[in-house]
């Protein structure tokens, strides 16, 4: 009888969900049925299995990054990932246009969320990039060369921080700046295997079970 409860209350809000989202409804389910494996009995993702699905499904392994994405998804910033939040979040995430992507960048790289990336945090990002990758002693004076590069070729208004119409602007003109401070987006061999875990194979139908079909690793 709770399960029964339950699909029909994971219905009901694939239902007020998807219309909102880049997913189909039946692919709403699916996504609702794998956050409820992920995480039962809770009803709610913390940061730890969130950083795993981002481990082992996306291939991001940046601790630092893996949180902002966390952040980002946690709407509500009380520190879990709820059903809606989840739905949501995969779907700029996943399947979101240029406009979303960039948003969601943004946010992942403005660090104490006050609507910009300020020189600063640009040091921070990319010196949580770099130097795990560099062989020189004092990698500073090139983290701080490469942030005046990056605001040279992004800060439109020259004041040493971007918002987020400058990054707009500067990943219209090139779409390859928009991960310019560290991966927060999955790459599209991942995205596709996600995708097929949760595959509309009732297409067209007006409402049924779940399909998902966990992939195996």
């Amino acid at each position: 009888m709770a399960g029964i409860i339950a699909r029909k209350n994971q219905e009901k809000l694939a239902e007020s969900l998807y219309k909102n989202t880049n997913f189909s409804k039946q692919e709403v389910l699916n996504l609702l049925t794998m956050f409820s494996e992920e995480v039962k009995p809770k009803d709610k993702m913390d940061r730890t299995a969130f950083r795993e699905i981002l481990r082992t499904k996306f291939s991001m392994t940046d601790d630092m990054l893996m949180d902002r994405v966390f952040r980002a998804f946690d709407k509500d910033t009380d520190s879990f990932i709820r059903m809606e939040d989840w739905v949501m979040g995969l779907s700029d995430f996943l399947r979101g246009n240029l406009d979303k992507r960039t948003e969601f960048c943004f946010n992942v790289y403005d660090l104490n969320g006050d609507s910009f990336i300020s020189k600063e945090e640009i040091i921070q990002l990319l010196k949580n990039t770099i130097v795990k990758q560099s062989t020189e002693e004092e990698p500073d004076e090139g983290v701080r060369d490469l942030c005046d590069i990056a605001l040279r070729i992004t800060d439109d208004d020259s004041d040493n921080k971007l918002s987020l119409k400058d990054f707009k602007a500067a990943v219209n003109r090139n779409t390859l700046l928009l991960e310019i401070f560290g991966q927060c987006l999955p790459n599209q061999d991942d995205i596709d295997k996600f995708l097929e875990e949760i595959k509309d194979e009732k297409e067209n139908q007006a409402k049924g079970p779940s399909s998902y079909k966990p992939r195996k690793t």
